[in-house]
C-alpha cells in the first residue's frame, strides 16, 4: 500500500512531461503536413479547368440553339 504514495505521483508527473513535450511538438511545427499542400495544389488546378470547361460547354451551347 505505501508504493501507491510513490507511483501515483511518479506517474502524474509523468503524464505532465508526456503532456508537455506534445504541446511543444504542436507548436515547432512537428505535425505539419509538408506533401499536402503541393498535392492541393495540383488537385484544385484540375478541379477548376474542367468545372470551367463544363460551364463554358454549357454557355456555348444554349446560345447555339
Amino acid at each position: 500500500m505505501d508504493i501507491l504514495y510513490l507511483l501515483i505521483p511518479l506517474s502524474l508527473l509523468l503524464v505532465f512531461v508526456i503532456a508537455a513535450i506534445f504541446w511543444w511538438s504542436l507548436k515547432s511545427g512537428q505535425f505539419d503536413d509538408l506533401e499536402g499542400p503541393g498535392y492541393r495544389l495540383l488537385m484544385d488546378d484540375d478541379d477548376q479547368s474542367a468545372g470551367n470547361q463544363y460551364s463554358k460547354d454549357n454557355s456555348n451551347d444554349s446560345e447555339e440553339g
